[in-house]
């Protein structure tokens, strides 16, 4: 199971859930990554990231770094499922690299796959500028209560 876990968001003062989930991202991975959210519903979330920064020494987006962009996507959907008080949690996720890129901005999309009440599992698909599919990623995660916090 991986260490990240997106809990249920709760945006503020009507903030819509792309602002919210873009301020959320401050001081995280996603972050340090340039992961920029487009939409965010929890049958389907768009984010960009730059190949810039993300790339491995020969110059090509690193695989890492789409594996990274699609267990956001998941988690972000699977929190949003998952509702008030309760948490996603990665709990497997797998790539396949179809092509490279250099440069430029890639988008992943996240499309719901299963979304029950312990699990939501979502299949990502990473595309460069030109809608070249540079990967296809599933993710699944484990849904789960909050604990009771310490008093």
């Amino acid at each position: 199971m991986t260490d990240n876990a997106a809990t249920s968001p709760t945006p503020a003062g009507g903030t819509d859930l792309v602002t919210f989930f873009n301020e959320m991202n401050a001081g995280t991975l996603g972050e340090k990554m340039g992961i920029h959210f487009v939409e965010a519903t929890p049958e389907r979330i768009v984010a960009t990231m730059p190949v810039e920064g993300n790339n491995q020494p020969y110059g090509l987006l690193h695989g890492g770094a789409s594996v990274v962009l699609a267990e956001t996507l998941g988690s972000v959907g699977a929190a949003l499922h998952a509702g008030e008080g309760r948490i996603a949690v990665g709990l497997d996720i797998n790539a396949t690299h179809h092509r490279g890129a250099r440069s430029g901005l890639v988008t992943g999309t996240a499309t719901a796959l299963s979304l029950g009440r312990t699990l939501a599992s979502y299949d990502v698909v990473i595309t460069d500028e030109d809608g070249n599919r540079l990967c296809t990623s599933r993710i699944t995660c484990l849904l789960r209560d909050t604990a009771p916090k310490a008093q």
